[in-house]
């Protein structure tokens, strides 16, 4: 078993222009072990975005205070890649465009680089398990050649991603808002993904605004963010009773002295 613990996490995002720094996460406790499915949910600007960069190491933000370790060593001063040989994936909200690199080129680029050169995958090897997965998410081999999300609808990126994340098998799969933008076909396809790597040796901590997500991938935690911090934690039936009763009810009920951003 990994594990990937979170411990009073305080993280601040620079601004690139004045270099003014704003605390977002204001101490922040989370511990996640593989074999476990953990949900966050949350208000707009409550922080949930930047967990999820600052754990990836995006030199946009600051850890100030706290640590983010995997199996007891800190990732604060490795390189994003040295996390990712570590075990951690980021499946991003907003895929960006690579002109110059086909999806094939980068997944079995990224794939290598995991090994040492006397563990490169052969061709062969690469494109059963690639052709496998391909499969699984109804995606054309075509998509292969294509230059890496570029000209790809949202689905596709969003599919793309899980479909990397499907070739590498981290420990630890973070999803930024996977389901943003998903028909209900393309969710239930892109959750088969996600379940199809569950297991003992696989954790997933899913960022999401809706409940929808985890009718298909269900979760053994959820955790409430607010105000940079985790205020409550449950089971899946927590996200069900958010959906009925709001944030703002939840944010009374434990005494918070809480502004929410889409309050006017």
């Amino acid at each position: 078993m990994s594990t990937l613990v979170i411990r009073q996490l305080h993280v601040a995002i620079v601004d690139n222009e004045t270099k003014k720094q704003t605390e977002i996460i204001k101490g922040l406790d989370l511990t996640i072990n593989t074999g476990e499915t953990h949900a966050i949910m949350g208000p707009n600007g409550t922080g949930k975005s930047t967990l999820s960069q600052a754990i990836m190491g995006h030199p946009n933000y600051i850890v100030t205070s706290g640590d983010i370790l995997v199996d007891n060593v800190s990732l604060l001063a490795k390189t994003v890649d040295e996390r990712a040989r570590l075990g951690l994936f980021l499946a991003m909200q907003y895929p960006v465009e690579i002109s110059g690199i086909t999806n094939f080129e980068f997944m079995r680029a990224a794939m290598n680089a995991q090994r040492s050169p006397k563990e490169q995958l052969s061709i062969g090897n690469f494109m059963a398990e690639l052709q496998r997965n391909l499969k699984m998410l109804n995606m054309s081999e075509a998509m292969l050649e294509r230059y890496l999300n570029e000209g790809f609808s949202g689905g596709e990126k969003k599919r793309n991603e899980i479909l990397q994340m499907m070739m590498l098998r981290p420990k630890f799969a973070i999803l930024d808002e996977i389901d943003s933008g998903l028909d209900i076909d393309a969710l239930q396809v892109v959750a088969q993904g996600v379940n199809a790597l569950a297991g003992p040796k696989f954790a997933t901590l899913m960022i999401t605004h809706y409940q929808r997500l985890l009718d298909y991938i269900k979760p053994d935690y959820v955790h409430i963010m607010m105000d940079g911090r985790i205020v409550k934690t449950g089971t899946g039936a927590l996200a069900q009773e958010l959906e009925q009763t709001g944030y703002a009810h939840l944010r009374d009920e434990l005494g918070l002295d809480i502004k929410l951003v889409d309050e006017d």
